[in-house]
C-alpha cells in the first residue's frame, strides 16, 4: 500500500511549516453606503401650504417640523428635508415631483450627494 501524503505530514517539503508564511485571516469591513440629500427648491407658484403638506405626507414630519422648513425654502431658496440612501432618496424625489406635477404645482425636488 503506497503512502498518500498530505498537508499535515511534517516531511511535506511544502508544508506550511517549511514555507515560512504566515496564515492571517483577514476582516473584510462593510461600507456603509453613501447618503444622499434630498432638497427642496423654492418657487413663484406652489402654495406654501402645498409644501407643507408634501413635507408631512413623503418626510413624515410633525406640521410644525414642515412649517420652518418651508419658511426656509422660501427664504433661502433651497432646504434640506433629508438624508438618505440613494434609492430612498430617489424614491421620494420621485414621489413629491410626481405629486407636484399631479397638483399642477411646478415644486422642485432633487438630490445630492452627501
Amino acid at each position: 500500500m503506497r503512502h498518500v501524503p498530505t498537508m499535515t505530514d511534517s516531511d511535506t517539503p511544502n508544508g506550511p511549516e517549511n514555507d515560512g508564511a504566515v496564515v492571517t485571516k483577514t476582516r473584510t469591513r462593510t461600507q456603509r453606503p453613501p447618503m444622499y440629500k434630498v432638497m427642496l427648491l423654492n418657487d413663484d407658484f406652489t402654495p406654501m401650504e402645498f409644501v407643507v403638506h408634501v413635507l408631512e405626507r413623503f418626510f413624515g414630519m410633525s406640521h410644525a417640523m414642515a412649517f420652518d422648513i418651508m419658511l426656509t425654502v422660501h427664504k433661502k431658496g433651497v432646504a434640506v428635508v433629508g438624508v438618505f440612501s440613494y434609492e430612498v432618496a430617489e424614491t421620494k424625489v420621485a414621489q413629491v415631483m410626481d405629486f407636484a406635477r399631479r397638483h399642477q404645482h411646478p415644486l422642485q425636488c432633487t438630490l445630492e450627494k452627501e
